[in-house]
């Protein structure tokens, strides 16, 4: 408690890392919360993002508005529940986990479509475009999500390869 006292007070001692570290790298390590405060904050952002992407769903249907409000939903609901693995490993490791070399594609393409998703409903106006990018958002968030789980990724291939042929 005192470190994260000290970074919100201004009294690092090194202005933010003397040794190159950024704020995440600082906001990472003045982190004092218990595990069972993590285990708490990770289980309200993934059962928030998992509602948000249920109710997203339900409200699909509802004419004249309801593509646009499923878009935004559905997206919250994806940000939440990524979001939600910071309260267990942390803003750092979470970004470089992110960004590895086996999850860099699916984090970028989810990112990507994310984005797109928004526009698509709001700026372009276009329903089908902004389905599309849920879609793939899924899609994306799936393959993210196998990529933590050991070979995975291969068992879906196989499984895929199987059913094509």
């Amino acid at each position: 408690m005192d470190k994260l006292k000290q970074v919100l007070g201004g009294q690092d001692g090194g202005g933010g890392g003397a040794d190159g570290s950024g704020i995440l790298e600082t906001a990472n390590q003045a982190s004092t919360l218990a595990w069972g405060t993590r285990m708490k904050g990770f289980l309200i952002c993934f059962l928030l993002g998992a509602f948000c992407s249920i109710l997203a769903t339900c409200l699909l249907w509802i004419p004249g508005f309801g593509l646009p409000v499923f878009a935004v939903l559905y997206t919250l609901g994806n940000v939440s529940a990524l979001a939600s693995t910071m309260f267990l490993i942390g803003p750092l490791r979470q970004l470089k986990n992110m960004c590895a070399k086996v999850r860099a594609l699916a984090t970028a393409v989810m990112l990507v479509c994310l984005v797109l998703t928004l526009c698509a409903a709001f700026w372009w106006k276009n329903n089908g475009l902004a389905l599309l990018f849920c879609v793939l958002q899924f899609l994306a968030f799936t393959w993210y999500g196998l990529s933590y789980i050991p070979f995975a990724r291969d068992a879906v291939l196989k499984l895929f390869s199987v059913c094509i042929s």
